[in-house]
């Protein structure tokens, strides 16, 4: 049974994409095309997986502004868990082989969604840098794996500096978007995934700050996370 949960969710995240190509011919690079795809797929997934996701902190997502929203990135269900959580004209950052994923892959394109090359470090860099000008004039939010790749549930991971250097070009807020430690593992005879909580902390502000300033940027973000993060063990084994 949990086996053709999955299934089911996958296959639902092709046909919706599907759907939703019309609306983002229609209307292309409109960064709300991924809010609400992002809405659709992550509540449909969960239904599908018959997965819970209590959600803590969600008043601390600014609607107002333009953030730079940064998750931690375990699993490719991530998506379910989380992708209903996009702030107003969000743009993601995701790899280059994402876009020759049938159906979604073209949805993430017509997005208006940064793609990089994830082994052309300093030119992806070069590329968040250049966004901060998206953020100030376009009023566009950006969300940001920062970890690079996905931990498999082992733990937050170092944190490449992308997400960071555009922060502070724009004088943006950093919104950390935590989730609990997950592994994909069922309950019940009908198959029903663990519960992930997952907590929004407040934003950190970055105006006035400068390139002198990252690292200690990088590892008070990274501290937070990883406490929220191990706060948020209790709630999924109440859940």
């Amino acid at each position: 049974m949990a086996v053709l949960r999955a299934v089911m969710a996958w296959i639902s995240v092709a046909v919706l994409s599907c759907l939703a190509l019309v609306g983002y011919l229609a209307r292309p690079f409109n960064p709300d095309n991924n809010r609400l795809l992002g809405w659709v797929l992550a509540r449909v997934g969960r239904y599908l997986l018959g997965m819970k996701r209590p959600l803590y902190g969600a008043e601390n997502m600014p609607k107002d502004r333009p953030t730079v929203v940064i998750a931690n990135h375990q699993q490719n269900d991530d998506l379910f868990v989380v992708g209903d959580l996009l702030p107003p004209r969000t743009v993601t950052v995701g790899k280059s082989a994402l876009v020759w994923t049938p159906f979604f892959g073209q949805v993430f394109w017509l997005g208006g969604n940064i793609i990089l090359n994830r082994g052309r470090s300093q030119k992806a860099v070069a590329v968040m840098q250049a966004t901060s000008d998206a953020i100030n004039n376009q009023r566009k939010s950006i969300w940001i794996f920062p970890e690079g790749t996905r931990s498999r549930g082992r733990g937050l991971a170092k944190f490449k500096k992308g997400a960071f250097h555009t922060a502070i070009a724009a004088g943006a807020p950093i919104t950390m978007v935590c989730a609990a430690e997950y592994h994909g593992k069922t309950r019940g005879l009908f198959g029903r995934r663990e519960p992930v909580p997952v907590r929004i902390l407040p934003p950190v502000e970055t105006r006035g700050l400068t390139s002198d300033d990252l690292p200690e940027l990088m590892a008070r973000c990274h501290l937070q996370m990883s406490e929220a993060i191990a706060g948020l063990a209790s709630a999924s084994g109440t859940a």
